[in-house]
C-alpha cells in the first residue's frame, strides 16, 4: 500500500518469539504496518529495546539496543529525524515521549493490564495520558485503569489474536489419562492460578484417577511451587516442564484435554485463545478479562476463586466426560476462527492505525 510518505517508528522491547505476549502484539502491529508501508520505501523502521533481531518474515530494518536503555534513547533520537509517527507496543516505552525532542510528535500506545492498575508506575500512567491514540487489548483493562487512575475512558479497545490464520491438523484423542495444561510465566506476582490448581490437584486426581496437570513455564515462583506440588498427594500427577520453546509447546497443547489458568490478573489472556486454536476448552476466572474471551458454558467455564471447590468440580466435569470436553472445545475453536486469529486483529487494527496516521 504504501500510501504515507512520512516515516513510522515502530518500538518494542523484543520481536522475538518466545519472550511473551508484549512481544506478540509488537509481532502483529508489525506485520500490519509492512502492509500500510511499503518495506521498499525505506518509510517504516524499527527500534528494540532487547538484543535479538527481528524474525525472518518481519521484512523493515529493525535496530536492537542490545538492553542498554541509555543506546535505545540515542537509536531513538536518530530515527526521529527521519520519522513523523511512532507505534510502541506497551507505555512503559512510550515514556520517551517525555522527552523534549519527541514531544509534538504524535503516538500510538498499548496498554494491557497489570503494569497499568494498581501498582503502576507514574510514568507509565503519564505516557499512556500523553497518547496521541491509546488501544487498550481489552474493555476490562480499559474500565479498571479508569477506576484506579481516570483519564482511560478515550482508550480504544482492540483485541489480540494469535499470529496465524491456521488452525492446527486434527489430531487423534490421545491415549492414556487425561490432561489439564497450564502455560505461563510463574511470576512473583502469584496470579495466574497454578497455586489453586496444585492445591486442587488431590481432589481432581481422586475423581478422576491418573489424570495428570501439566505446568509449562519458567520464573521466579518455579522452586515455591515444586515444593507446593510435593506435599500434594498427588504430586506424581504434577509435572514441571519448565520453559518450552514455542516450537515445542504446541505438543502440549496436543495432547492436552483442557487448559486451565484462574488467574485473577490477565487483561487479555493470549494462551487462552491459543488453546481455543487448539480445540480445547478452557478454565478461566471472573476476576479479569477471561469473560471476555472465554464464554462462560460455551467455550469453557468460568470460575470464581474465592468459591472453595468450584475449580476442581469444573475440571471433574471435563475430564470425565471427554465427548464434552471435545465439543466445548470445537465451540472455542470456532470462537476464535471468527474473532481472534491474525486477519481479525488486522480488520481492527489497520482502521485505528490509519485513523492515527491520518491525525
Amino acid at each position: 500500500m504504501g500510501r504515507h510518505p512520512f516515516g513510522m517508528l515502530l518500538l518494542a522491547h523484543s520481536l522475538q518469539p518466545g519472550l511473551g505476549g508484549i512481544a506478540r502484539v509488537a509481532r502483529l502491529m508489525a506485520r500490519v504496518l509492512m502492509e500500510e508501508f511499503a518495506p521498499e520505501s525505506g518509510t517504516l523502521q524499527g527500534l528494540t529495546l532487547g538484543d535479538s533481531s527481528a524474525p525472518s518474515d518481519i521484512a523493515f530494518p529493525i535496530r536492537p539496543s542490545g538492553g542498554s536503555r541509555f543506546r535505545f534513547l540515542w537509536d531513538a533520537m536518530r530515527a526521529a529525524r527521519s520519522s513523523q509517527r511512532f507505534v510502541y507496543d506497551a507505555c512503559h516505552l512510550a515514556q520517551l515521549h517525555r522527552f523534549p525532542f519527541f514531544r509534538n510528535k504524535p503516538f500510538l500506545a498499548f496498554i494491557h493490564g497489570i503494569e497499568i492498575w494498581e501498582d503502576a508506575k507514574p510514568g507509565y500512567v503519564r505516557s499512556a495520558h500523553r497518547a496521541t491514540m491509546l488501544l487498550a487489548n481489552s474493555h476490562f483493562t480499559r474500565e479498571k485503569a479508569e477506576r484506579i487512575h481516570g483519564g482511560f475512558s478515550r482508550a480504544r479497545v482492540c483485541w489480540l489474536a494469535t499470529e496465524s490464520d491456521e488452525a492446527p491438523a486434527p489430531h487423534p484423542p490421545a491415549d492414556g489419562p487425561p490432561e489439564v495444561l497450564i502455560v505461563g510465566r510463574l511470576a512473583e506476582e502469584r496470579y495466574k492460578g497454578h497455586r489453586l490448581l496444585i492445591s486442587d490437584w488431590a481432589r481432581v486426581n481422586s475423581a478422576v484417577p491418573g489424570a495428570i496437570l501439566r505446568i509449562v513455564g519458567s520464573g521466579p515462583d518455579l522452586p515455591a511451587l515444586r515444593d507446593l506440588a510435593s506435599h500434594s498427594p498427588a504430586a506424581s500427577q504434577i509435572v514441571f516442564e519448565g520453559f518450552v520453546p514455542d516450537a515445542k509447546v504446541e505438543a502440549c497443547y496436543a495432547r492436552a484435554t483442557a487448559f486451565a489458568m484462574p488467574s485473577r490478573g490477565e487483561g487479555f489472556g493470549l494462551v487462552y485463545i491459543e488453546a481455543m486454536r487448539h480445540g480445547l476448552p478452557i478454565i478461566a476466572s471472573c476476576h479479569d478479562a477471561a469473560p471476555e474471551v472465554v464464554l462462560d458454558g460455551r467455550t469453557g467455564y468460568i470460575v470464581d476463586q474465592d468459591q472453595p471447590g468450584q475449580v476442581a468440580e469444573r475440571l471433574i466435569a471435563l475430564l470425565r466426560d471427554r465427548d464434552a470436553a471435545r465439543s466445548t472445545g470445537e465451540a472455542g475453536r470456532q470462537r476464535w476462527a471468527e474473532h481472534f486469529r491474525f486477519s481479525s486483529f488486522r480488520q481492527r487494527f489497520r482502521p485505528l492505525l490509519r485513523e492515527f496516521l491520518d491525525s
